[in-house]
């Protein structure tokens, strides 16, 4: 079973875009720290984020935030749920963190983590042909989500080519 930890982002757009059920569909269980939990369930957080969480479905799993100090000023200068995903990744030997924050990532992946966002985890269904990855991002296109079109743009013609 691959062990995956997930931070706010990627959780946040995926309910957003009405495409979280492709997480179950591609890993057994996903790990949230309770500082994710935390920012999932905050006031300011899109009402259909509360909704969901407090429904949490069986394939999520909250713990406890690891007991875990840094020296990294880059790892001190991360959110508290980014620095919560790490050290449970760390906690738990996780395979994959799923995370947007670049800083994040990059700290993630100097600690030897496979790290990648929500358009990653969009484009793993997609490949499998489980979701039509254009309607995805156009649907993400519509919330406040922050990407680089170059990106998106390889990953949608990647795609195309894949569907011919």
């Amino acid at each position: 079973m691959r062990l995956v930890v997930a931070d706010t982002g990627p959780l946040n757009y995926l309910v957003l875009i009405d495409a979280i059920d492709v997480l179950p569909r591609l890993f057994d269980r996903t790990f949230i720290p309770a500082a994710v939990y935390r920012e999932l369930t905050h006031l300011e957080a899109p009402a259909a984020v509360r909704a969901w969480i407090a429904k949490l479905p069986d394939w999520v799993e909250i713990r406890p935030d690891p007991d875990y100090k840094s020296n990294d000023p880059e790892e001190m200068a991360l959110d508290e749920g980014e620095r919560a995903a790490i050290a449970l990744a760390l906690a738990i030997n996780a395979d994959l963190i799923l995370m947007d924050d670049r800083a994040g990532a990059a700290v993630a992946h100097r600690r030897g983590f496979t790290v990648t966002g929500t358009l990653g985890v969009l484009d793993l269904p997609a490949r499998r042909g489980i979701i039509d990855l254009a309607r995805a991002f156009e649907t993400l296109r519509t919330t406040n989500f922050r990407y680089r079109p170059e990106i998106m743009d390889a990953l949608l013609a990647q795609y195309s080519e894949k569907k011919r």
